[in-house]
Protein backbone atom coordinates (compact mmCIF):
# COMPACT_ATOMS: atom_id res chain seq x y z
CA UNK A 1 0.00 0.00 0.00
CA UNK A 2 1.65 3.31 -0.74
CA UNK A 3 2.58 5.43 2.36
CA UNK A 4 -0.04 8.35 1.56
CA UNK A 5 -3.63 7.84 -0.41
CA UNK A 6 -4.95 10.66 -2.07
CA UNK A 7 -8.90 10.79 -3.51
CA UNK A 8 -10.56 13.58 -5.06
CA UNK A 9 -14.18 13.88 -5.15
CA UNK A 10 -16.89 17.03 -5.51
CA UNK A 11 -14.10 19.59 -5.05
CA UNK A 12 -12.66 17.54 -2.47
CA UNK A 13 -9.15 16.46 -2.03
CA UNK A 14 -8.37 13.94 1.00
CA UNK A 15 -4.53 13.14 1.50
CA UNK A 16 -4.71 10.31 4.19
CA UNK A 17 -1.15 9.71 5.35
CA UNK A 18 -1.07 5.51 5.50
CA UNK A 19 1.57 3.72 7.56
CA UNK A 20 -1.13 2.73 10.18
CA UNK A 21 1.35 0.22 11.69
CA UNK A 22 3.69 3.09 12.61
CA UNK A 23 1.21 5.30 13.40
CA UNK A 24 1.94 7.03 10.07
CA UNK A 25 5.54 8.22 11.27
CA UNK A 26 7.42 10.12 8.47
CA UNK A 27 10.27 8.39 6.52
CA UNK A 28 11.61 9.86 3.44
CA UNK A 29 9.57 8.13 0.98
CA UNK A 30 6.50 9.59 2.27
CA UNK A 31 7.51 13.17 2.79
CA UNK A 32 8.64 13.39 -0.82
CA UNK A 33 4.79 11.49 -1.64
CA UNK A 34 3.06 14.63 0.29
CA UNK A 35 5.28 16.75 -1.53
CA UNK A 36 3.80 15.70 -5.12
CA UNK A 37 0.18 15.45 -3.70
CA UNK A 38 0.14 18.85 -2.18
CA UNK A 39 1.37 20.08 -6.00
CA UNK A 40 -1.40 17.88 -7.73
CA UNK A 41 -3.77 20.17 -5.04
CA UNK A 42 -3.18 23.45 -6.87
CA UNK A 43 -5.18 22.18 -9.95
CA UNK A 44 -8.48 24.49 -10.29
CA UNK A 45 -10.88 21.41 -9.99
CA UNK A 46 -9.82 21.04 -6.21
CA UNK A 47 -10.99 23.82 -4.17
CA UNK A 48 -10.45 22.16 -0.54
CA UNK A 49 -8.21 20.01 0.87
CA UNK A 50 -8.52 17.32 3.66
CA UNK A 51 -5.47 16.16 5.80
CA UNK A 52 -5.74 12.96 7.91
CA UNK A 53 -4.39 9.53 8.96
CA UNK A 54 -5.05 6.28 8.88
CA UNK A 55 -5.51 3.88 11.81
CA UNK A 56 -5.44 5.09 14.84
CA UNK A 57 -2.62 8.06 14.46
CA UNK A 58 -2.71 11.25 12.55
CA UNK A 59 1.22 10.94 12.97
CA UNK A 60 3.49 10.34 15.18
CA UNK A 61 6.24 12.71 13.37
CA UNK A 62 9.63 11.78 12.60
CA UNK A 63 10.00 7.17 11.96
CA UNK A 64 13.44 7.27 14.25
CA UNK A 65 14.29 3.80 12.62
CA UNK A 66 14.99 6.10 9.69
CA UNK A 67 16.95 8.31 11.39
CA UNK A 68 19.31 5.76 13.36
CA UNK A 69 19.66 3.81 9.75
CA UNK A 70 23.40 4.61 8.37
CA UNK A 71 22.38 4.67 5.11
CA UNK A 72 18.96 7.04 5.63
CA UNK A 73 18.97 10.58 5.40
CA UNK A 74 20.87 13.13 7.88
CA UNK A 75 18.61 15.24 9.88
CA UNK A 76 19.11 18.76 8.20
CA UNK A 77 17.97 16.56 5.20
CA UNK A 78 15.11 15.41 6.51
CA UNK A 79 13.96 19.24 8.18
CA UNK A 80 15.35 20.92 4.57
CA UNK A 81 14.37 18.37 2.44
CA UNK A 82 11.19 16.87 3.80
CA UNK A 83 9.28 19.07 6.08
CA UNK A 84 9.62 22.59 5.22
CA UNK A 85 8.59 21.50 1.62
CA UNK A 86 5.52 20.24 3.09
CA UNK A 87 4.95 23.17 5.44
CA UNK A 88 5.64 25.62 2.63
CA UNK A 89 3.09 24.02 0.53
CA UNK A 90 0.55 24.14 2.82
CA UNK A 91 0.68 27.70 3.88
CA UNK A 92 1.40 28.61 0.24
CA UNK A 93 -1.70 26.47 -1.28
CA UNK A 94 -4.17 29.30 -2.56
CA UNK A 95 -7.26 27.11 -0.92
CA UNK A 96 -8.17 25.95 2.38
CA UNK A 97 -6.82 22.95 4.31
CA UNK A 98 -8.24 21.18 6.89
CA UNK A 99 -6.37 18.97 9.21
CA UNK A 100 -8.77 16.38 10.42
CA UNK A 101 -6.91 14.73 13.32
CA UNK A 102 -7.85 11.04 13.89
CA UNK A 103 -5.48 10.74 16.76
CA UNK A 104 -2.52 11.42 18.25
CA UNK A 105 -0.24 14.14 16.40
CA UNK A 106 3.34 13.90 17.98
CA UNK A 107 6.11 15.77 17.03
CA UNK A 108 6.44 16.95 13.20
CA UNK A 109 2.59 15.04 12.48
CA UNK A 110 1.28 18.21 15.36
CA UNK A 111 3.17 20.70 13.61
CA UNK A 112 1.72 20.01 10.36
CA UNK A 113 -1.45 19.68 12.06
CA UNK A 114 -0.95 23.01 13.11
CA UNK A 115 0.07 25.01 9.80
CA UNK A 116 -3.03 24.00 8.06
CA UNK A 117 -5.72 26.89 7.87
CA UNK A 118 -8.61 24.77 9.76
CA UNK A 119 -8.17 22.42 12.58
CA UNK A 120 -10.13 19.27 13.92
CA UNK A 121 -9.91 16.64 16.34
CA UNK A 122 -11.84 13.64 17.34
CA UNK A 123 -12.24 13.73 21.00
CA UNK A 124 -9.47 10.82 21.63
CA UNK A 125 -6.85 12.68 19.43
CA UNK A 126 -4.03 14.53 21.38
CA UNK A 127 -1.04 16.54 20.52
CA UNK A 128 2.54 16.34 21.62
CA UNK A 129 5.64 18.47 20.92
CA UNK A 130 7.70 15.59 21.77
CA UNK A 131 10.76 16.77 20.13
CA UNK A 132 12.16 17.94 23.79
CA UNK A 133 11.97 14.25 24.97
CA UNK A 134 15.15 12.83 22.65
CA UNK A 135 16.55 16.50 22.75
CA UNK A 136 15.81 17.89 19.32
CA UNK A 137 13.96 21.19 18.91
CA UNK A 138 10.20 21.56 17.69
CA UNK A 139 10.47 21.59 13.70
CA UNK A 140 7.93 21.90 10.82
CA UNK A 141 7.04 25.79 11.88
CA UNK A 142 6.59 24.57 15.37
CA UNK A 143 8.91 27.60 16.94
CA UNK A 144 6.78 29.84 14.83
CA UNK A 145 3.42 28.82 14.40
CA UNK A 146 2.55 27.68 18.15
CA UNK A 147 2.92 30.62 19.79
CA UNK A 148 1.30 32.64 17.82
CA UNK A 149 -2.13 30.18 18.07
CA UNK A 150 -1.72 29.87 22.24
CA UNK A 151 0.96 32.21 23.66
CA UNK A 152 4.75 32.27 24.24
CA UNK A 153 4.19 31.54 27.73
CA UNK A 154 1.65 28.27 26.76
CA UNK A 155 3.94 27.51 23.53
CA UNK A 156 7.37 27.13 25.47
CA UNK A 157 6.32 24.95 28.23
CA UNK A 158 4.54 22.53 25.96
CA UNK A 159 7.54 22.33 24.01
CA UNK A 160 10.10 22.36 26.68
CA UNK A 161 7.96 19.83 28.70
CA UNK A 162 6.49 17.59 25.70
CA UNK A 163 3.22 17.23 27.57
CA UNK A 164 0.45 15.38 25.80
CA UNK A 165 -2.61 17.83 25.34
CA UNK A 166 -6.48 16.53 24.71
CA UNK A 167 -8.23 17.32 22.23
CA UNK A 168 -10.32 19.43 24.41
CA UNK A 169 -7.37 20.81 26.20
CA UNK A 170 -6.49 22.50 22.27
CA UNK A 171 -9.65 23.89 21.63
CA UNK A 172 -9.66 25.20 24.97
CA UNK A 173 -6.12 27.03 24.72
CA UNK A 174 -7.02 28.25 20.99
CA UNK A 175 -4.66 25.34 19.42
CA UNK A 176 -7.23 23.91 17.44
CA UNK A 177 -10.77 24.82 15.90
CA UNK A 178 -12.97 22.31 16.84
CA UNK A 179 -13.12 18.66 19.07
CA UNK A 180 -15.98 16.02 17.75
CA UNK A 181 -16.85 12.62 18.87
CA UNK A 182 -15.48 9.71 17.79
CA UNK A 183 -18.86 8.89 16.48
CA UNK A 184 -19.30 12.02 14.13
CA UNK A 185 -15.91 13.03 13.43
CA UNK A 186 -15.87 11.81 9.89
CA UNK A 187 -19.14 13.25 9.34
CA UNK A 188 -18.36 16.77 11.21
CA UNK A 189 -15.13 16.98 9.52
CA UNK A 190 -16.21 16.47 5.87
CA UNK A 191 -19.10 19.10 6.66
CA UNK A 192 -16.59 21.68 6.81
CA UNK A 193 -14.24 20.50 4.32
CA UNK A 194 -17.61 20.50 2.31
CA UNK A 195 -18.61 24.04 2.78
CA UNK A 196 -14.91 25.09 2.23
CA UNK A 197 -15.14 24.06 -1.16
CA UNK A 198 -18.30 25.41 -1.95
CA UNK A 199 -17.18 28.77 -0.81
CA UNK A 200 -15.47 31.65 -2.83
CA UNK A 201 -12.67 29.80 -3.54
CA UNK A 202 -9.89 32.73 -4.34
CA UNK A 203 -11.41 35.15 -1.73
CA UNK A 204 -11.00 32.44 0.63
CA UNK A 205 -6.87 32.46 -1.06
CA UNK A 206 -6.52 36.02 -0.41
CA UNK A 207 -7.43 36.03 2.91
CA UNK A 208 -5.30 32.80 3.00
CA UNK A 209 -2.21 34.85 1.88
CA UNK A 210 -2.88 38.00 3.84
CA UNK A 211 -2.96 35.77 6.71
CA UNK A 212 0.59 34.63 6.14
CA UNK A 213 1.31 38.51 5.37
CA UNK A 214 0.47 39.54 8.38
CA UNK A 215 3.57 37.58 9.98
CA UNK A 216 6.07 40.39 8.83
CA UNK A 217 3.92 42.92 8.00
CA UNK A 218 3.26 46.18 10.86
CA UNK A 219 -0.33 47.68 10.49
CA UNK A 220 -0.28 50.11 8.58
CA UNK A 221 1.10 47.84 5.85
CA UNK A 222 -1.48 45.13 6.84
CA UNK A 223 -3.78 48.02 5.94
CA UNK A 224 -2.67 48.51 2.25
CA UNK A 225 -2.24 45.01 1.80
CA UNK A 226 -6.21 44.57 2.36
CA UNK A 227 -6.98 47.54 0.28
CA UNK A 228 -4.96 45.50 -2.40
CA UNK A 229 -6.62 41.92 -2.00
CA UNK A 230 -9.80 43.44 -1.65
CA UNK A 231 -10.13 44.84 -4.97
CA UNK A 232 -8.88 41.45 -6.38
CA UNK A 233 -11.85 40.40 -4.55
CA UNK A 234 -14.21 42.49 -5.83
CA UNK A 235 -13.31 41.76 -9.64
CA UNK A 236 -13.90 38.14 -9.08
CA UNK A 237 -16.96 36.29 -10.59
CA UNK A 238 -17.91 35.30 -6.83
CA UNK A 239 -18.34 38.47 -5.63
CA UNK A 240 -20.55 39.63 -8.16
CA UNK A 241 -22.48 36.04 -8.23
CA UNK A 242 -22.68 36.78 -3.99
CA UNK A 243 -24.13 40.41 -3.89
CA UNK A 244 -26.50 38.94 -6.85
CA UNK A 245 -27.90 36.09 -4.40
CA UNK A 246 -27.92 38.43 -1.36
CA UNK A 247 -29.91 40.98 -3.69
CA UNK A 248 -32.05 38.27 -4.85
CA UNK A 249 -33.11 36.37 -1.69
CA UNK A 250 -31.54 33.28 -2.95
CA UNK A 251 -28.60 30.61 -1.59
CA UNK A 252 -25.40 31.70 -4.26
CA UNK A 253 -23.19 29.58 -6.52
CA UNK A 254 -20.13 29.83 -6.07
CA UNK A 255 -17.77 28.35 -8.91
CA UNK A 256 -14.12 29.45 -7.24
CA UNK A 257 -14.00 32.49 -10.27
Amino acid sequence: MPSILFDVKDGLATITFNRPQKYNAFNKEMALLMQQKLDECKKDEIRCVVITGSGKAFSSGQDLEEVVDPDGPEIEAIVGEHYNPIITRIRKLEKPVVAAVNGVAAGAGANIALACDVVVATNSASFIQAFSKIGLIPDSGGTFILPRLIGWQKASALMMLGDKISAEEAERIGMIYKVFHDETFIEESLKIAATLANMPTKGLAFTKTLLNKSFNNDFAKQLQEEEVYQKKAGSTADYKEGVEAFLEKRKPIFTGQ
